[in-house]
């Protein structure tokens, strides 16, 4: 059976960290590889794992994450390589298809020259659905209405209101706008006024 996009990404997240290093930059502020690295061990494979959205539990994350951190990178990511016996594929698929893609791409984006991959028609349709179901959460900081659209006519409602502002491109891309990421051949139009708000919630998209 052909690996779901959750554990390919996985892989290949690994692979980028073991080149970068664990000192190499990532587009997650204040993070470098490792740190990242040490995020998602936390997340999966720990009970502290909750503080990351519980805030006055963020002390015990931030002491889970330094143990990781002080770990080899290699002992790091051969964990992070296989996901936790509790996590079966469906379940993995629901938690970490986003998760994986996004912080995958936190590697990549963040060194100089990069350039979007090509992604297979099947990958980019497991995105766009993740989107759909996602995107009202999503775009919730800019408070206002927002529509997505793609280069061969999908067009999904993230937020219902007159005048949206309609963002255009790749369905990777797109998330990757709406993670405040950095972007390529996205289009964000609609209401001047709309537009500005938009454009201030995701950090200059």
């Amino acid at each position: 059976m052909t690996d779901s996009l959750a554990r390919r990404e996985r892989a290949a997240l690994c692979d980028t960290a073991l080149a970068l290093g664990p000192d190499a930059p990532t587009c997650c502020e204040g993070w470098d590889t490792g740190d990242l690295v040490a995020h998602l061990l936390v997340r999966e494979r720990s009970a502290t794992g909750i503080g990351q959205v519980v805030p006055p539990l963020h002390g015990l994350v931030e002491r889970a994450m330094a143990r990781h951190r002080s770990r080899p990178l290699s002992e790091s990511v051969t964990t992070l390589r296989t996901p936790p016996p509790w996590l079966p594929g469906p379940l993995d698929r629901a938690m970490n298809t986003v998760e994986l893609f996004v912080h995958h791409e936190d590697l990549r984006r963040a060194r100089p020259g990069w350039a979007p991959r090509e992604l297979a028609a099947a990958d980019e349709s497991t995105l766009w659905s993740q989107l759909r179901l996602a995107g009202l959460a999503l775009v919730r900081p800019a408070g206002v209405p927002v529509v997505a659209a793609t280069g061969d006519g999908r067009r999904a409602v993230l937020r219902r209101g007159a005048e949206p502002v309609v963002l255009t491109g790749r369905p990777s891309e797109l998330l990757l706008l709406l993670f405040g990421r950095p972007t390529r051949d996205v289009a964000v139009d609609g209401p001047e006024e709309l537009v500005r708000r938009f454009r201030a919630a995701f950090d200059g998209a």
